[in-house]
């Protein structure tokens, strides 16, 4: 049977994950391509850790060379993340002629640009399943049975540690600052949470799924990202209220040439899908012109879930190469010159309904001068709630308005922040109540 090599570059926690599986699940490997996958070198600065599995003599080498300049590793499976050097491994890798999987969504949804037309110009191919909901198989149903669709939206839970955190603090009424601890306690949030609960992950990889759904390039600094450190057990109390949960949400709509593309804290009905999706689960929903809603659920990270993608990267190029096919499919799944380039939404252009908090000095006729600066930008209110009476002191009120437009929003509680009677910065929280 003929035997496909490959190297791994990273042998972290998803590296040995990858390892692992190549060996558990060898033999039922080998059924399905018809060759045998054999994992040649693996390269890490560290090669002295124990990481629970037997490898063949010289296997591990710190020396990234061994994978990437030799001439029978077929193809390169790089696990180490960030922008660099993953970026120059990459490139070299391909300039090699070597295909390439990866789980790296912050280095793709920087520096796609670059790697897809060297990948077109070798004719290799660069997959990358991992780098979107771990183990969910969305970038597969994209390209493949779901490819013959227009789409409209993308949108979805996509970061695992936000998720857990507003799960927890709406299930328990918990601070934000508790839960978090808690999740770094439990391994699911870094040291450094920062990408995680600012937002920046979720948005890495909602520029992926933009490109992959509607075939246009994305600017990632250009994505409006928000994260959930903001986010109190007060306005998770509120939402509950209205019929609510507070979920951060990656959101992609399509309308005509213009794309929207955000990432931000959302309030969604109680009864929508969305909603019942908890602790460190991921969910991405898709709506179709022919297929209509579709939504997938599951592990959006960990080593098992996301080593199984790698490996069923590897699986397809491995196929392709027995096939004698080099490229039978470009990253995107657009041909490279129909990729277009759409124009993105501004922000404050975005129209919605909208949750405002106001902590205000309990005196009469505060209530008529919100309204009334609210009124001047052209926003009307459906419901209100105050809670608790205490005069001289300051109080909140809520208050969720109809339609209006964000730059709008935002001007008026600039403007209603400077009256004497507000004693907080007021707060926002967009809603959507209607996701199709």
């Amino acid at each position: 049977m003929k035997e496909i090599k490959i190297g791994l570059i990273g042998f972290g926690t998803i590296g040995t994950g990858v390892a692992k599986l190549l060996q558990a699940n060898a033999g039922l490997i080998a059924d399905k391509v018809g060759a045998v996958v054999t994992l040649k070198k693996i390269a890490d600065l560290d090669i002295s850790t124990d990481r629970g599995i037997e490898l063949p003599p010289g296997t591990l080498t710190n020396n990234v060379a061994e994978v990437l300049d030799d001439p029978e590793i077929s193809v390169v499976i790089e696990l180490i993340g960030g922008y660099e050097p993953a970026k120059s491994f990459v490139l070299r890798a391909i300039n090699n002629g070597k295909h390439v999987v990866t789980a790296n969504k912050a280095l793709l949804a920087l520096h796609g640009e670059e790697i897809y037309p060297a990948a077109a110009a070798k004719g290799v191919q660069v997959l990358f399943e991992a780098a979107v909901g771990g183990g969910i198989p969305v970038i597969s149903a994209i390209l493949g049975n779901m490819a013959a669709n227009n789409f409209t939206t993308v949108l979805g839970i996509l970061n695992g540690t936000c998720n857990y955190i507003l799960t927890r603090m709406t299930q328990e009424g918990a601070d934000f600052g508790d839960v978090l601890k808690t999740a770094q306690e439990l391994g699911y949030a870094e040291a450094d949470p920062t990408f995680d609960i600012e937002g920046v992950d979720t948005a890495h990889k909602l520029a992926l799924l933009v490109s992959l759904c509607f075939g246009t390039k994305v600017d990632f600094n250009a994505i409006h990202t928000e994260g959930i450190s903001s986010i109190s057990s007060a306005d998770i109390g509120f939402a509950r209220d209205f019929g609510y949960k507070i979920k951060l949400l990656a959101i992609g709509k399509r309308t005509g040439d213009t794309v929207e593309a955000r990432v931000h804290p959302t309030m969604i009905p109680v009864n929508y899908p969305l909603a019942d999706v908890d602790g460190v689960f991921n969910a991405i929903r898709f709506t179709g012109d022919f297929i209509g809603p579709v939504m997938f659920y599951g592990r959006g990270a960990g080593m098992d879930p996301t080593a199984s993608a790698v490996v069923g990267d590897v699986i397809e190029i491995a196929r392709n190469i027995i096939a004698g096919v080099s490229r039978r499919c470009a990253p995107l799944g657009y041909r490279d010159e129909a990729v277009t380039t759409l124009a993105l939404k501004p922000m404050g252009e975005i129209e919605g309904k909208y949750y405002l908090r106001f902590s205000a000095v309990d005196k009469p006729g505060v209530l008529a001068k919100i309204s009334g600066a609210l009124g001047k930008y052209d926003i009307s209110i459906e419901s209100m709630i105050q809670k608790g009476r205490s005069a001289g002191e300051s109080v909140p009120i809520v208050i969720m308005t109809h339609e209006a437009r964000e730059k709008d929003i935002r001007a008026a509680l600039e403007e209603i922040d400077t009256f004497e009677l507000i004693s907080e910065k007021s707060r926002f929280i967009r809603i959507e109540d209607n996701l199709e």
